[in-house]
């Protein structure tokens, strides 16, 4: 069991926690840009994103789809980007049917194709579904990465990539998760800006990944007319 956390004054120790968590977490900006860089090649040469969380770290990773489907900041082209756990009449039917445990798990399997990236958010690291998921993308040649709380943890040993982020409790460690979010989505989008122009969406097998049974080839005419993904315009619309 983890050791007890201190109380502090609700407001005053919540704020606290979080500034000093905060201060320990800019150490981990290197990580953040390597795998910003590494998603950038991925999602730009059609490979795809997986992410899955449970309560809220569904959230979490559910925000990070959802701003690379759209954008964070800059005009760019969707990238490919899926957040199991969105799909409700798939994850009840899969528990129903299997188990609690297999829920991500049987999406990844039906999702993953060799060198896409599942990304797993977890406080405690220890959720046996997610456990479960990482498991089955290993098997198939899906990447694993995780953000989790502090070491040890079950996730952190499976994963491929781990960012451990500090953090006495709960709370802040999904708070900084969040951080981890919004930064990441900037490497992505900056390390786009840096990359040439790429095969797009239609580009099935992605960097790396050898072409197997299910891979598609990039068809010719979907190619982009706006190659580096500069053209995407739409009205502005706030949150």
């Amino acid at each position: 069991m983890p050791p007890a956390v201190p109380a502090r004054p609700t407001t005053t120790g919540h704020l606290t926690d979080l500034a000093e968590a905060l201060e320990r977490f800019t150490r981990l900006a290197p990580t953040i840009d390597r795998w910003g860089a590494c998603l950038a090649t991925l999602l730009r040469d059609g490979g795809r994103l997986l992410a899955a969380g449970n309560g809220g770290s569904a959230a979490q990773a559910q925000h990070l789809t959802a701003e690379l489907v759209g954008r964070y900041v800059e005009e760019r082209r969707p990238l490919s980007a899926i957040a199991l756990h969105a799909d409700t009449s798939s994850c009840t039917a899969i528990a129903n049917d299997y188990g609690v445990e297999e829920m991500f798990a049987r999406q990844v399997g039906a999702h993953g194709r060799p060198g896409d990236v599942l990304m797993l958010l977890s406080t405690s690291g220890r959720s046996a579904n997610l456990v479960a998921a990482a498991e089955a993308a290993r098997a198939i040649g899906v990447q694993v990465w995780a953000m989790t709380g502090p070491r040890p943890n079950p996730l952190a040993d499976i994963a491929d990539e781990v960012l451990c982020t500090p953090g006495a409790r709960t709370a802040t460690v999904q708070e900084l998760h969040l951080v981890a979010v919004h930064t990441l989505c900037g490497a992505i989008d900056a390390a786009l800006g840096e990359l040439g122009p790429g095969p797009g969406p239609g580009a099935a097998t992605p960097p790396g990944a050898a072409a197997g049974p299910g891979a598609t080839r990039r068809r010719p005419e979907a190619a982009s007319a706006d190659p580096a993904g500069t053209a995407w315009s739409g009205r502005r619309r706030h949150a």
